[in-house]
């Protein structure tokens, strides 16, 4: 069995992780293939071989989903009304407990397979009370392989119970239990209590995230009226810090999703005095919409389906646009807001600046894949159109301000769009898109290979100027970008087209934006943002971010985008030449070359002559004195600073540079730090700024 050691990225932090590479035998004769090469995997066995089909990786999500699967059981409990407090919490040695006061997984046996229904559940795929047995009208994990997916990925797992006055438990290792269900005292109440620790045989990684569990658990509380939801860490207790035993965070919204609207708004300048929102059930499917417009140029919806986010939407998010854009036009018409003459509103002007909430509840979903990013049950579009319709007509006859403010803002996006049109239309020609007029300042690579090919975003000419000459012309291009570029999160695109420095990126990238743009026709494989290690640059690398994650949010997500990481300092003693990354990798190789040089000096010191040690004993340093001799210290302020074969050798070539992909792991939080930072609102800023001005490195002042 062959073993390989590979280095990856967690959270930003390395970690080495040795991979087992079975052997490969040659082949001696034409392989059979029969009834023999046939394998049939019993139990869990199958989860265990292919655990990507069930959680969709075993990266972080992979991780923290097998949470969400034991909190979703819970959450089931409480949306049936038998359960109104669920605890989560991180243990020690890398396990998770989930308790609920619900009514407790049956341990009674099960008639056809003579086994307790808690070892069926933990144990069986497709076991439990969500087929039709009665046990739940609706719940989110319809497929039944939840529980018993996590017990499979699992190194050690025990499931307690509290029924009829006892507690009830059992063990599993890796899946497979340790002993029968059996009573292990008395208890109070009902409940169920299930604690894991994920098998590092399965995930490369085990490092649960607070702030991802906190965000999710939030958004649970929001979607659950009434329901109390409280998170412990009790990793390590730190000083000054709450004790272990106390819940970092406690969830309790009455509200339900009115008040998550305000929330994932409050920040946001509101457009609409009252949050609207509307609760009903049509035909057996439970509907809940909430939403309120902000004076932002992006949607922000979410749909939900059983507490499931369904991250692609789905039949619930259909229904939901349809009817908004119908009444939004009706009541526009009927009020004389928009004339005869007028076109109608499109769904892409009506849904400017909105944030809201729809979440379903069905007895028998219908997901895409066992992750359920996305809803196709056919009979919830027109539920949620019937009750959005009704009650969203009426909200806007009874509150004439808000209904004013919305229709303002979806006209004047019309008007907008319209005029984005025609500028997209006049700048992005399709001879502009092939090729024909690329920006004269772009400096493009010669292979016509996208797989192949980088593009270098560059702040300044300067910085330009040496990119070019010590690039590599067969796969490398340089965008020179001057100064910085509009800030799009305060601008419509229209706007965003007049500006000549997003109009050239538009046209290098080669996608197109908004409504025509094509990833297909991306021209390069890796987009590089390259800026000075300053305030300027720092800034100009975040202008450029909000860019692409408001407008080519699929470069993103496909990992197409990186940031550069040019050195902060060139270290050079004699003729060797080190370069520093960050100030502590600087004070690191100064004390490796004080070492190196103590001990060269020192053995100087026995081989040459009392004047040779004069001499020698004049250059020593000590210890705690940042300055060698002979040793010279450059600080680079800029990439321009730097030479083409310097700029070459530390950043741009592939064998040696340094750099990080930009990724999208909480899209949500990612669309609330960007609003913070370069949104309208002042001050939402300085709070964030108070807050982490204590954590900031490498400030330049």
């Amino acid at each position: 069995m062959a073993r390989k050691v590979k280095k990856i990225k967690f959270n930003g932090v390395a970690k080495t992780v040795t991979i087992k590479i079975p052997s490969q035998k040659p082949k001696t004769k034409k392989e059979e293939y029969g009834a023999k090469q046939i394998t049939v995997l019993e139990g869990l066995e199958a989860v265990r071989r292919r655990p990507g089909m069930y959680i969709g990786t075993t990266g972080p999500a992979g991780l923290h989903h097998l949470i969400w699967e034991v909190v979703d059981n819970s959450i089931d409990e409480a949306m049936a009304g038998y359960c109104n407090e669920i605890e989560v919490h991180l243990l020690p040695g890398n396990k998770i407990q989930v308790i609920d006061n619900g009514r407790g997984i049956p341990v009674d046996i099960h008639k056809q397979f003579k086994k307790s229904a808690l070892e069926l559940v933990m144990t069986k795929l497709h076991a439990g009370g969500k087929f039709g047995g009665g046990g739940y009208k609706v719940s989110g994990g319809l497929h039944g392989v939840g529980v018993s997916v996590v017990n499979a990925l699992s190194k050690w797992l025990k499931a307690e119970v509290k029924r009829d006055g006892k507690l009830w438990m059992q063990e599993y290792v890796r899946g497979k239990p340790q002993a029968k269900v059996r009573s292990v005292g008395k208890a109070k109440g009902t409940g169920t209590i299930v604690t894991f620790e994920p098998d590092p045989e399965i995930f490369p990684i085990i490092e649960f995230n607070l702030e991802t569990i906190i965000n999710h658990l939030r958004q649970q509380a929001y979607l659950t009226k009434g329901i109390k939801i409280a998170i412990f860490d009790e990793r390590q207790e730190k000083k000054g810090k709450k004790s272990v035993t106390e819940p970092v965070y406690t969830f309790y919204f009455e509200g339900g999703i009115a008040s998550y609207v305000k929330h994932l708004n409050r920040n946001k300048e509101a457009k609409q005095e009252n949050v609207f929102y509307a609760q009903k059930e049509v035909d057996g499917i439970g509907v809940e919409v909430a939403l309120q417009y902000t004076a932002d140029f992006k949607e922000n919806v979410y749909a939900f389906c059983n507490n499931i986010w369904n991250t692609d939407g789905g039949t619930h998010l259909v229904g939901l646009r349809t009817a908004l854009t119908r009444v939004l036009n009706s009541y526009a018409r009927n009020k004389g807001y928009l004339k005869e003459k007028d076109e109608n509103l499109t769904g892409e002007d009506t849904r400017e600046g909105l944030t809201a909430v729809v979440s379903v509840k069905v007895k028998e979903p219908q997901f895409e894949g066992q992750t359920k990013a996305k809803l196709g049950n056919p009979e919830v579009r027109p539920a949620v159109d019937t009750v959005f319709s009704e009650a969203f007509s009426t909200f806007l006859e009874e509150h004439p301000r808000d209904a004013e403010s919305i229709i303002e803002k979806s006209i004047l996006a019309s008007r907008a769009r319209n005029a984005a049109r025609i500028a997209r239309e006049t700048i992005l020609r399709k001879g502009v898109l092939e090729g024909l007029t690329l920006p004269g300042k772009l400096a493009d690579c010669s292979t016509r290979e996208p797989e192949n090919a980088e593009l270098f975003i560059v702040e300044g000419d300067s910085a330009g100027g040496s990119a070019k000459q010590g690039r590599n012309r067969e796969f490398q291009a340089i965008l020179p970008l001057r100064g910085k570029i509009l800030n799009v999160e305060r601008a419509r695109l229209d706007k965003m087209l007049a500006n000549n420095e997003i109009k050239s990126l538009i046209i290098a990238l080669g996608t197109n934006i908004g409504e025509q743009f094509d990833i297909n026709n991306l021209r390069y494989n890796r987009i590089i943002i390259m800026t000075d290690a300053d305030v300027d640059g720092s800034h100009i690398r975040t202008l450029l971010l909000t860019l692409f994650y408001r407008y080519f949010q699929e470069i993103i997500a496909q990992g197409h985008l990186y940031i550069a990481l040019p050195p902060l300092y060139k270290i050079q003693l004699g003729k060797e030449i080190k370069y520093a990354y960050s100030e502590e990798e600087k004070e690191k190789i100064l004390n490796e070359l004080q070492k190196a040089k103590k001990q060269k000096n020192e053995k100087a010191k026995d081989q040459k002559s009392k004047k040779a040690k004069k001499q020698i004993e004049k250059e020593e340093v000590k210890e705690t004195t940042p300055t060698i001799v002979g040793i010279n210290i450059q600080r680079y302020k800029g990439l321009g600073e730097m030479n083409p074969e310097q700029l070459w050798e530390t950043t741009m070539d592939p064998k040696g540079r340094l750099m990080k992909q930009v990724t999208i792991e909480d899209a949500k939080k990612a669309d609330e730090i960007f609003n913070i930072l370069m949104g309208d609102e002042v001050e939402p800023r300085k709070r964030f700024i108070q807050t982490h001005a204590k954590s900031v490195k490498n400030l330049d002042i």
